[in-house]
């Protein structure tokens, strides 16, 4: 089967290379090089960085809907596009290219958490069992008929980078059996009023909210990483909460407070005890190494 490949980041990588090694793929199309880190140097997208290694033919567009491209695409003649993550929305001109359609793997079982962060979304709303759905694109947001399914319970204290990996991995086995039963697999139409969406994230979705339980508060420390991060203002600095737990004690939302040689902040009708942190410019450290260099006041609040 000739397919041409839509992808961009990590997750994407385990399904460019299963996809490969079954099918001839005659082309892949990720987003363009961007700057990256404090040099700003051009960064290659994880798929391109795959792509390369594997031999295969690598364009960047800015825009895939521009005519050349989408000419482009109709030369390459593909039997199925694949998409995992690509990071445009395709117009109908390119939908209608492939005769057996467009596959996108996706990190939910769908219709629940439609868009573009689904597994950051699901550890963060406190979601027990997730997974990933293979479907035909449609016009519409995640919303194409579904083709197949995989599940899997969540971890207690599974990050939404551990997760990714694992549905990854999940995701390049489901579309390469998708790819392989297409003929005779049934698509199911999605129900959407059980839809439920998983916006891309902002900075200030990992703004701390005192206001929430520590279950919650938990899960969002899971669920924004490896950004937004959740954090607070310490004395004006940003301060990221990277690893916490349940405490065992009672304080007001927001407040620090040490207690055997522990640090906790308070909470909606408990605390939680901070493991891992960062202040503002500095790196990552335990929370006790924090402690032996900062000295908390009496009645230090966390905003």
């Amino acid at each position: 089967m000739n397919l041409v490949y839509l992808g961009t980041p990590a997750f994407a990588v385990p399904s460019l290379e299963l996809a490969a090694a079954e099918h001839h793929v005659t082309a892949v199309f990720t987003q363009p090089d961007r700057p990256k880190g404090r040099g700003q140097k051009d960064s290659f997208p994880p798929v391109k960085e795959a792509a390369l290694k594997l031999g295969l033919p690598v364009f960047q567009p800015e825009r895939i809907r521009r005519p050349e491209v989408v000419e482009q695409l109709r030369t390459l003649a593909p039997d199925v596009m694949v998409v995992v993550g690509y990071g445009q929305i395709l117009p109908q001109s390119i939908l209608d290219i492939p005769p057996q359609g467009i596959i996108n793997v996706h990190a939910s079982l769908l219709p629940k958490y439609r868009g573009a962060a689904p597994i950051q979304w699901s550890i963060a709303r406190g979601e027990s069992v997730t997974g990933v759905t293979t479907m035909r694109i449609d016009a519409g947001l995640d919303t194409g008929d579904m083709l197949l399914k995989w599940e899997t319970p969540i971890g207690s204290e599974e990050t939404a980078v551990e997760l990714g990996t694992r549905l990854a991995a999940a995701g390049a086995e489901l579309l390469v059996k998708t790819l392989r039963d297409l003929p005779s697999i049934k698509p199911e139409p999605q129900d959407s009023s059980q839809a439920t969406l998983a916006p891309i994230l902002k900075r200030e979705d990992g703004k701390a909210d005192w206001s929430l339980s520590p279950p919650q508060i938990l899960n969002r420390i899971r669920g924004f990483q490896p950004w937004p991060g959740f954090y607070g203002f310490l004395r004006g600095q940003r301060f990221h909460i990277w690893k916490a737990r349940a405490g065992s004690n009672t304080l007001p939302p927001g407040a620090l407070r040490i207690e055997n040689k522990s640090l906790y902040a308070g909470c909606a009708g408990g605390s939680i005890e901070l493991l891992e942190v960062q202040v503002e410019g500095k790196k990552r450290m335990p929370a006790a190494a924090f402690l032996n260099g900062f000295t908390l006041s009496e009645n230090e609040v966390m905003e």
